[in-house]
């Protein structure tokens, strides 16, 4: 039986950059440097005002193709993991499909499911491909979540980048992609919600328990995904290891969903790991949601960390709250 494997990556920026000293400039009564310790962030890059999570998404693709000799002829099925998309409807994985030139005769569609999704959709890969349904999936993510914050909001601004990173996924004969386990709780709805632009009226929407602080669309509770990520994810891993057979030393790396440093320092504390085991890659890049799983993965790669006969463990989890992991045999 074929199963999935993780193929080359590319990665796209927007072209703006964005400081702590912008912050600071902007902002004099803001203590930048209490809030970079947080999250780790130094600068984050920002899509133009008329720049959409397709055009990151179209970028990242041309640049998987060119770089690695890939036909888009030869995709038979198309996932994009997006929470900006550019429109309601249609989905923003058929604008793609056409503007990458992929064969009519593929698979689209969209996923909204923020910082857990690069690891779902390895989850949807893996069954498409054991299934005999599809040989090459093409699995994209992409967000501009910065049109979500605004200018003057101390909690949000510091934290969130937007990028694309575009992820062949192709077909292996052994097992590479194991031991998935996903987890699901909309309890956690409220803790990071835009509320409007949906179909849902706003005097009906769902309103945050915490007072809301800014004039953002996103709204964030920091503390509460916190509390929630340091009781979720080493169970995870724990459910992990034992449907794989493995033990936690077997593990070479903890690749984990780059949300802000403080959170990221909890969990290796909880997990008693260090820096070397759970990297934290978030300086020059901020949070890039959904993308920030394949931009590290494609970082480790480039650096010779990540290596053939390895077993790393890919772990997503936040908005939703929803949260994901498997074993990657590379």
């Amino acid at each position: 039986m074929p199963h999935a494997q993780i193929g080359p990556i590319a990665v796209h920026f927007p072209a703006k950059i964005e400081t702590a000293d912008v912050w600071q400039a902007e902002h004099p009564e803001w203590h930048v440097p209490e809030l970079m310790e947080k999250t780790g962030i130094q600068r984050r890059y920002i899509a133009a005002p008329d720049e959409t999570a397709c055009d990151l998404a179209y970028k990242a693709c041309q640049k998987l193709f060119s770089e690695h000799n890939i036909d888009p002829a030869s995709i038979d099925y198309l996932m994009l993991c997006t929470q900006s998309p550019d429109y309601p409807l249609p989905t923003t994985a058929c604008l793609l499909q056409d503007r990458i030139g992929m064969r009519t005769s593929s698979g689209a569609l969209d996923f909204n499911l923020g910082c857990s999704g690069f690891v779902y959709g390895l989850g949807l890969a893996e069954g498409l491909i054991a299934s005999g349904q599809c040989k090459r999936i093409l699995l994209v993510t992409a967000e501009t979540y910065t049109k979500y914050v605004d200018q003057d909001d101390r909690a949000l601004r510091p934290i969130f980048s937007d990028a694309a990173a575009a992820t062949l996924i192709e077909s292996s004969p052994t097992p590479c992609l194991i031991g998935f386990e996903f987890g699901t709780d909309g309890k956690g709805a409220d803790t990071l919600i835009v509320s409007d632009g949906g179909a849902r009226m706003a005097q009906h929407a769902i309103q945050p328990k915490r007072r809301k602080r800014w004039n953002s669309r996103l709204y964030m509770d920091g503390q509460s995904l916190m509390d929630f990520t340091v009781v979720a994810i080493p169970e995870l891993i724990r459910n992990i290891l034992s449907k794989s057979q493995l033990s936690l030393q077997d593990i070479h790396q903890l690749l984990m969903h780059q949300a802000t440093r403080k959170m990221l320092e909890m969990l290796q504390q909880a997990l008693q790991v260090d820096g070397n085991r759970l990297p934290i890659r978030l300086a020059d890049r901020g949070n890039t949601v959904s993308s920030t799983l394949p931009i590290l993965i494609e970082d480790l790669r480039s650096e010779g960390v990540i290596r053939a006969g390895q077993n790393h463990m890919l772990i997503g989890f936040g908005v939703g709250w929803s949260w994901a992991g498997c074993v990657w045999k590379t």
